[in-house]
């Protein structure tokens, strides 16, 4: 088998639960292949790229095996080589919080925030 429906080929390499979510997403806008909108029946063959958004982050793949059959996770992650960048570190910068249920802070708490907030000690 040379190429299959980009549908077919997300929900056998198990990037989406199945195949109407895999459909959804294509009508949807959320999937690329080669830089172009894809529709639920565009053909993937092995070298193509496909982008996909998937749970709010954009995965952007290399097809490496063509599938059409759904299978196990060890051998769906040989079908592809995940290119998406690295997501950006979270910043180090503390945040102050409050438990929840406290209710609003005391003078006292909102004078310690204001000095933490403009950095005074």
């Amino acid at each position: 088998m040379e190429s299959t429906r980009v549908d077919r080929w997300l929900w056998a390499v198990r990037l989406t639960k199945t195949r109407p979510d895999a459909a959804a997403a294509c009508r949807g806008g959320h999937v690329r292949v080669n830089g172009k909108p894809a529709k639920p029946a565009t053909t993937v063959v092995a070298g193509d790229e496909v982008r996909a958004r998937v749970h709010d982050t954009t995965r952007i793949l290399e097809v490496t095996r063509v599938i059409q059959k759904r299978v196990g996770a060890a051998d769906a992650a040989t079908c592809f080589i995940d290119r998406t960048p690295a997501p950006p570190p979270e910043s180090a910068v503390p945040v102050a919080r409050r438990e929840r249920g406290a209710g609003r802070p005391t003078k006292r708490e909102r004078r310690v925030l204001d000095r933490f907030r403009t950095g005074e000690h």
